[in-house]
């Protein structure tokens, strides 16, 4: 049984699919219409609603793609959709200033800019053209272009009129918070069940239960299965209530990351502590997925082309997994065994990952190379973590995605830089090694001898970024 708050009514479910997504669930259970699939893989935003949640007592809005995200998020949440702005007679203002300014034309797109936009305008105060454009920028629209809804962007945040959401926001708080509680629950229908632990002893014990269960977080990759495979999955074990594992903590001489920390809510932590990994996660995807998918879900779905693991390989990361009340640290180089595959035994789970500040040079960057800039998988993804004393190379870490069957450091080019002149020469035996440690398949991204010389170019980037060397056009001549 899962209870939230459909806007201000309780509603209690107790028979759903737990594969069912929100968006189906609306459209097929609700008759509520108004939210529109377009791409079924939270590309388009045209799904987009807004989920509401307590926070020490406030209300905090945030935009999630309805077509990825299965219905037991919903638990201890407040669901609103587009039907919902509407107050009386009058248009909210997030619809009404996408008519001022003509931002809408055949209108399939609308309902999820306007989620978009409602949820900026509550998250913000005051106008700022780069939150705009980050909120609005897992929603696309093909025919009346972005200048118009920019600037209802701008109309909605610069002129904020309260609304029935602000008012009852305490009293919403104060609904959503008597659902809480520390007892685990269950969601089953058509032969197919999803529990949702509340603490990390619950999560281990079911696991241990069921070990042929999906762990499932934030969905943006595993609901894929379902919305685009047409599968189903049988026991499901949902990590959202999961509070413990959602905790980012900073100690004397290491980071430690929960697993089920949202991308978004990595990139704040590390914005002053790691800057190279949270400027690199705003281009990891859009808002949307950034505050449903999780870094250990990223992690171990062991995708070759995942962002966070080059990251986290090139920073020496060490997981602490668990499996029933035994836990273990295991090093992230060792953690990965082929394509989509690692280490974890039957009912184990990546309880955090731990960044030694040791290991962290000042110098530590990533580079993503992508088709687009923004919102778009890899071709090739590179981490430098270079420690450079008197201009010469002390330590060397470097990893590459995109590059093999799994995320991967590159010890050869390491061993060629280790103890070496940081320069030209040295760079460019470097560069030439990586052709040892990488034979890279061709696919519909990029070809083998594209990403090898990539890779190179990205290494010779580094060099030139460290000298200072590098103009803004040399930079784009890199990465193109």
């Amino acid at each position: 049984m899962i209870q939230f708050l459909l806007n201000n009514q309780l509603v209690t479910e107790e028979a759903l699919d737990p594969n069912l997504t929100i968006l189906n669930y609306l459209r097929g259970h609700l008759r509520r219409t108004g939210t529109k699939e377009g791409c079924a893989s939270g590309d388009c935003g045209a799904c987009s609603v807004t989920l509401g949640k307590a926070v020490n007592g406030a209300m905090q809005y945030e935009t999630v793609n309805s077509c990825l995200t299965l219905v037991s998020t919903l638990q201890g949440k407040q669901l609103i959709t587009v039907e919902d702005l509407r107050h009386g007679g009058a248009l909210h203002p997030a619809q009404q200033a996408m008519v001022d300014c003509h931002g809408s034309q055949c209108g399939f797109c609308t309902p999820g800019f306007v989620m978009s936009l409602f949820s900026l305008q509550k998250s913000v105060s005051g106008w700022d053209r780069h939150q705009a454009e980050s909120a609005l920028a897992g929603n696309l629209c093909r025919c009346t272009g972005y200048r118009p809804i920019m600037a209802a962007a701008q109309q909605l945040c610069s002129q904020p009129v309260s609304d029935p959401f602000d008012h009852h926001a305490a009293s919403v708080a104060q609904r959503l918070t008597a659902l809480a509680n520390q007892e685990m629950q269950q969601l089953s229908g058509d032969g197919r069940h999803c529990y949702l632990p509340k603490t990390p002893a619950q999560l281990a014990q079911i696991y241990l239960e069921h070990p042929e269960a999906r762990l499932i977080a934030g969905g943006t990759d595993l609901s894929l299965t379902i919305t685009q495979q047409h599968q189903r999955i049988p026991v499901l074990i949902a990590l959202e209530q999961v509070a413990a594992l959602k905790v980012c903590s900073e100690f004397d001489d290491h980071y430690l990351l929960g697993a089920s920390a949202s991308l978004q809510q990595v990139a704040e932590f590390l914005t002053d502590r790691i800057p190279g990994i949270s400027e690199m996660l705003q281009r990891f995807a859009s808002l949307q997925i950034r505050l449903q998918g999780t870094l250990g879900g990223n992690i171990a779905n062991a995708s070759p082309i995942g962002d966070a693991s080059p990251m986290l390989l090139a920073l020496n990361a060490t997981l602490l997994l668990q499996q029933g009340e035994q836990q273990r640290l295991l090093p992230l180089d060792q953690f990965f065994t082929g394509y989509r595959q690692t280490r974890l035994l039957p009912g184990e789970f990546i309880r955090a990952i731990r960044i030694d500040k040791v290991t962290v040079s000042p110098d530590f960057v990533a580079w993503k190379v992508s088709k687009r800039l923004d919102d778009d998988i890899s071709a090739v993804f590179a981490a430098f973590n270079l420690e450079i004393e008197q201009g010469q190379v002390r330590a060397a870490r470097i990893a590459f995605g995109g590059m093999a069957a799994t995320p991967k450091r590159a010890t050869h080019c390491e061993q060629a830089l280790l103890d070496q002149p940081f320069n030209a020469v040295t760079v460019s035996r470097a560069a030439a090694a990586l052709a040892e440690d990488f034979q890279p398949l061709s696919d519909f991204r990029a070809s083998a001898d594209y990403r090898l010389q990539v890779a190179r170019n990205l290494l010779r980037r580094y060099y030139h970024r460290y000298n200072g060397e590098l103009t803004c056009i040399e930079v784009a001549r890199y990465v193109s």
